[in-house]
């Protein structure tokens, strides 16, 4: 058997070029750390031409899992494949209404923010066509990408009214002892024309999130400017870092510092945070060492391009056998974007909001044949479908939410995407 091929790259702070020397090829994926920008981002993973894919199936998890074990490689891994995060594996996405795209790849090119290294790797099994498919785009030339137009105006799935109706029957759920706190979303949505990726790699150059993608097929695309880290699996240690608060920013430093200041210190944001956190911590318990889920660090304010946030850090150690596949089953969709308790208000999404979620809320992810595994919430994520193409906005709606503030935070958190289009 040939054995595992290396090879170092030249660095390049920005992966742009990779990309549009690489998506030609079938299955492309692009995990992208948003340049490096953020202490939670560090790498960008590049692969395409999957060995095998799982296509929009109810029970993903297991068919994932046993192209993982049947793909693995049978020889040992150098020290410079293994210690890199992603060293063959499935990457795709679960849909937040269980439809999932996922592939298995045996190479990838892993772009090192902090070492300032691209490493290009292709395991053993079918080295040399990979391989040779794979150098021949590097070297190619770079061609203009098609343009990307908006046909139209984004157009919201909800009215005002309709939303302050929706909103009505939350707070009702709420006070009635069903729930203590429902993610509401917005659909937005119109027709495009042209290339995707051109708006994608457009966009990325000014908005820079640590848990960003691209994959697309021949009819679709996901692209997902996420700031939201939903699992990380390392060595068995587990990590989930869930968003819940949110300020816009300003302009004015002043006043941009004082937006960031009242969110540090608004009861009802910490509030809402701290029920997330409750809740990733039962679900984390489930699969995890008993005594080993802890609250590394709560209510840490984070700045992003449009907004600030909240976010705070979880820990856990997960119990073999369970697999990262296990816990994302378990774990899936994040507690941050569903509400308190879950199961109740997810019935309560279904109920209420006029149109299927799709992507949005998922997860891109990846699971390694070693093991490990990361992976985002689908938050601040396009979806295109043929020439239709949609973005969500939402906001985790309690007890004393107020109805004007949750409707305008659904646009502050995705209007710098829509008006960049």
């Amino acid at each position: 058997m040939s054995s595992h091929y290396i090879e170092t790259l030249p660095y390049e702070r920005d992966s742009a070029a990779l990309v549009r020397r690489l998506h030609g090829l079938a299955g492309f994926v692009f995990l992208d750390s948003g340049l490096g920008e953020d202490s939670n981002a560090r790498f960008d993973i590049l692969s395409a031409l999957p060995v095998a894919s799982v296509p929009d199936t109810q029970d993903c998890y297991a068919k994932v899992q046993d192209l993982l074990t049947q793909f693995a490689p049978d020889t040992p891994l150098p020290a410079q494949i293994a210690q890199l995060p992603f060293v063959g594996g499935a990457i795709g996405y679960l849909g937040y209404d269980n439809c999932a795209r996922v592939g298995i790849y045996t190479w990838a090119i892993v772009v090192d923010h902090a070492q300032k290294c691209t490493t290009l790797f292709v395991l053993a099994a079918n080295t040399n066509q990979r391989l040779q498919q794979i150098q021949q785009c590097l070297a190619g030339e770079l061609t203009p990408l098609p343009p990307f137009s908006l046909d139209t105006s984004f157009e919201s799935n909800f009215t005002r009214a309709q939303y302050e109706q929706a909103f009505s029957r939350i707070q009702d759920y709420i006070h009635a002892g069903d729930c203590y706190q429902v993610n509401l979303a917005q659909r937005f949505q119109t027709s495009f024309s042209g290339s995707p990726l051109t708006a994608y790699l457009a966009l990325r150059e000014s908005i820079h999130c640590p848990f960003a993608g691209f994959m697309s097929t021949p009819h679709t695309a996901v692209l997902s400017f996420s700031p939201e880290r939903f699992l990380q699996i390392r060595g068995g240690n587990v990590l989930t870092q869930p968003i819940k608060g949110t300020r816009p920013r300003a302009q004015d430093p002043d006043q941009d510092q004082a937006l960031a200041q009242a969110l540090v210190n608004s009861p009802k944001d910490r509030a809402e945070n701290l029920m997330i956190v409750d809740l990733l911590r039962n679900d984390l318990g489930t699969l995890c060492a008993t005594g080993s889920v802890k609250v590394d660090r709560l209510f840490e304010l984070h700045s992003f391009t449009n907004v600030h946030h909240l976010i705070s850090s979880i820990s856990a150690r997960l119990e073999a056998p369970n697999t990262a596949l296990d816990l994302l089953k378990n774990c899936f969709p994040g507690g941050s974007i569903t509400g308190a308790p879950k199961k109740r208000a997810m019935e309560i999404i279904a109920e209420l909001e006029p149109d299927s979620r799709e992507v949005y809320c998922g997860s891109l992810f990846y699971v390694g044949f070693d093991g490990n595994a990361d992976s985002n919430i689908m938050i601040r994520t396009l979806h295109c479908v043929r020439n239709t193409i949609s973005c969500w906005g939402g906001g985790g709606i309690v007890a004393d939410s107020d109805c004007a503030q949750e409707y305008q935070e659904c646009f502050d958190k995705i209007n710098n995407i829509i008006n960049r289009l």
